[in-house]
């Protein structure tokens, strides 16, 4: 049986993943790196009437939703996991920008980021491999759904049902 795009993917990224301190070093680092690469995004400036109207109206906000269907298609199971993650990016970064505002947030989000790459390099290191985004940028998206897969595994699901026209009309 052939297997899935999201398997497939999934098995790649965990070939460069085998060492248990690299694994938990990931484990921090990779939802770090995600979080403030919101972070950052976030502190860019949008239109005053967004502004206005909402401030989840916003540049992460909009990055946030095109990852999110891109999880989608590669796997409706990761993409609900998704969901509930984006949720917590989303609303604990705008604490953060309220809280610290547009250069606070921008700063913190930059020390987050260029710690934990530290750390990735550091696990990588460990490791004796290069990161996988090396091959293919598609990894840097792929690292997130990695460790979301393990949480799924845990409570019995599956993270390898991509999206197709049989089970498309099921999500609405």
């Amino acid at each position: 049986m052939k297997e899935k795009k999201i398997e497939v993917l999934l098995n790649e990224y965990a070939e460069s993943h085998q060492n248990k301190t690299n694994k938990l070093i990931h484990w921090i680092c990779v939802p770090a790196i995600f979080f403030s690469i919101f972070g950052m995004i976030r502190a860019i400036p949008v239109p005053v009437f967004f502004e206005d109207f909402s401030s989840y109206i916003n540049w992460a906000n909009l990055i946030l939703i095109l990852v999110l269907i891109y999880y989608l298609f590669l796997s409706v199971p990761l993409f609900l996991g998704f969901i509930f993650w984006g949720l917590f990016v989303s609303f604990g970064n705008e604490f953060l920008f309220q809280l610290l505002g547009t250069k606070g947030l921008l700063w913190l989000s930059l020390g987050i980021f260029a710690l934990a790459w530290v750390g990735q390099f550091i696990g990588h290191g460990i490791e004796g491999k290069k990161p996988s985004f090396f091959k293919d940028l598609q990894f840097l998206l792929i690292g997130p759904a990695w460790l979301m897969n393990f949480i799924f595994g845990t409570v019995k699901l599956k993270a390898s049902e991509p999206m197709s026209k049989s089970n498309s009309d099921d999500i609405l």
